[in-house]
């Protein structure tokens, strides 16, 4: 398998400092004038539309909350280093055990539950997020493409459909994907550029490390740990060194670099080892791989070999929630809130998942009460507004569950999950025409637009609109029924383009 690089970003112009840019390889000019950043985002837009479908894309907003305020905060440092960060981040998670990461156009950036899993610190899973986000900073591919002397669009055809191809293919390894796809690349020419970019990202992501108040040793811990499973097992090489080929100099050069930073303790968030426990509970996929974590997670609380006890009793908990055992479930995180001591909330993950139990054993007002415990004391979290939600539903208490979930839709309009909840709201008052409209809203910001379309005819047949209602569904359906002609002539030049 040839050593490649996953990072398939065209960003917005980055402007180094002085000093950042006398750091870093010359890699040659951006293609900037190739690609602008209405195409980069289309084509992310376009890519995430397959990853959203697969159900192997976490929607989990526990997850989701977590890596991305993760993301932000280095992000958020690029200013810190000279680096002009325009464009706009998003950060996902996906259910794969595999130990990898990988860029998309557009800066979405997607983050396997086995990368979180294999991580012993926060600071190490920053390190590959960092790195990550050094890619998209740098606009790798974007300079790629530059550098090729064939018509650098028909090289972007190539990298996109092998990227596509590789998620139909539900490879673990997007990566490979892409570099399948782009047959009119020269291989020797992107060895040379994939050693070149991986430095690069290296150096871009231990500056935000270093600036965002990381460890910056975690980075060259955490690739030589990696680097040594490459040499004791082949065969079961992680895939983030098959796709981000390690060397011993990279990894010296963090050292180094790490010695010249000096060490500071960093902070370390209390909610990592709990997302850390989420995800690898939420990587299984049965009943029965459930009850397997949860009872090697007892073994391993039981002979003290548990880097976290708080953590592993949750991880038992959520194990045995996913199995609708609410009892033990409850059992369990109670042993994990005195584990982690303190009182209150506790994190959002330990907050949400004792009012999601309490909700599911019939214990509404107790759920209601924790989960507005936990909106006050994380009042970032969309995974506690969503148990809140929840609670009211299960409380019966519609009309302020269908006004808090309109107000949520407004604060997060770009997030489909909310529309899906307000149509479950809807449902739950008897309101077809609304229930199907929030619906079509959800698929219109998935791009699906044909499943919106049936959903406004659906809601138009429901009988139960007035006058102004009617009015919005009817123009609404008209908008759809507009995107999905453009998207349709879109893959139409995009096929002719690079088919």
């Amino acid at each position: 398998m040839l050593p490649v690089m996953t990072a398939t970003t065209f960003a917005a112009a980055v402007v180094p400092t002085q000093a950042a840019a006398q750091s870093l390889p010359t890699l040659g000019q951006s293609s900037a004038a190739d690609l602008s950043p209405a195409m980069e985002r289309k084509l992310g837009e376009r890519v995430m539309r397959e990853i959203r479908a697969d159900p192997d894309y976490l929607s989990d907003l526990l997850l989701s909350d977590y890596i991305n305020a993760l993301g932000s905060k280095l992000v958020s440092a690029t200013r810190k280093v000279g680096l002009d960060a325009s464009q706009s981040f998003e950060f996902f998670v996906v259910r794969d055990p595999a130990v990898n990461a990988f860029s998309l156009p557009g800066g979405f950036i997607g983050i396997n539950t086995g990368l979180i899993v294999t991580t012993r610190t926060e600071s190490e899973l920053a390190s590959v997020v960092g790195h990550e986000t050094g890619h998209v900073l740098q606009h790798h591919i974007a300079r790629m493409l530059g550098q090729q002397s064939q018509n650098s669009w028909i090289a972007l055809g190539g990298l996109l459909l092998g990227l596509l191809a590789g998620i139909g293919a539900r490879s673990s390894d997007l990566g490979m994907g892409i570099v399948m796809g782009g047959q009119g690349l020269a291989v020797d020419r992107q060895l040379r550029f994939s050693r070149d970019a991986e430095r690069e990202a290296d150096r871009v992501g231990f500056q935000l490390l270093q600036a965002a108040g990381f460890d910056t040793y975690a980075m060259p811990t955490f690739f030589e740990r990696l680097q040594r499973a490459e040499a004791i097992n082949e065969a079961g090489v992680p895939e983030y060194v098959r796709t981000h080929p390690l060397t011993t100099d990279r990894i010296a050069d963090m050292l180094n670099r790490s010695r010249n930073a000096g060490y500071r303790q960093p902070e370390q968030s209390p909610e990592y080892v709990f997302v850390r426990a989420r995800s690898l509970v939420l990587q299984q996929k049965s009943a029965s791989d459930f009850a397997a974590i949860a009872a090697a997670q007892r073994t391993d609380i039981r002979t003290q070999t548990a880097p976290s006890v708080a953590a592993a009793w949750y991880a038992v908990a959520l194990a045995e929630f996913k199995q609708n055992r609410l009892e033990p479930a409850r059992e369990a995180l109670e042993k994990s809130r005195a584990a982690f001591g303190g009182t209150g909330p506790g994190t959002p993950s330990l907050a949400v998942l004792a009012s999601d139990i309490a909700r599911l054993s019939g214990r509404t007002e107790e759920a209601l009460r924790l989960a507005a415990e936990a909106r006050a004391a994380f009042p970032l979290s969309q995974a506690a507004d969503m148990a809140y939600a929840d609670a009211l539903v299960a409380s019966h208490r519609i009309p302020e569950a269908t006004k808090f979930l309109r107000s949520q839709v407004e604060r997060y309009r770009s997030e489909p999950v909310w529309w899906r909840a307000l149509a479950g709201a809807w449902a739950a008052d008897g309101k077809r025409a609304r229930q199907h409209a929030a619906l079509a809203e959800q698929y219109a910001l998935q791009g699906q637009w044909m499943a919106a379309v049936s959903q406004l005819k659906l809601a138009r047949e429901a009988g139960d609109a007035d006058f102004y209602e009617m009015s919005t569904i009817d123009a609404r359906l008209h908008e759809f029924q507009r995107r999905y002609r453009e998207d349709k002539e879109d893959e139409k030049d995009f096929n002719k383009q690079f088919g």
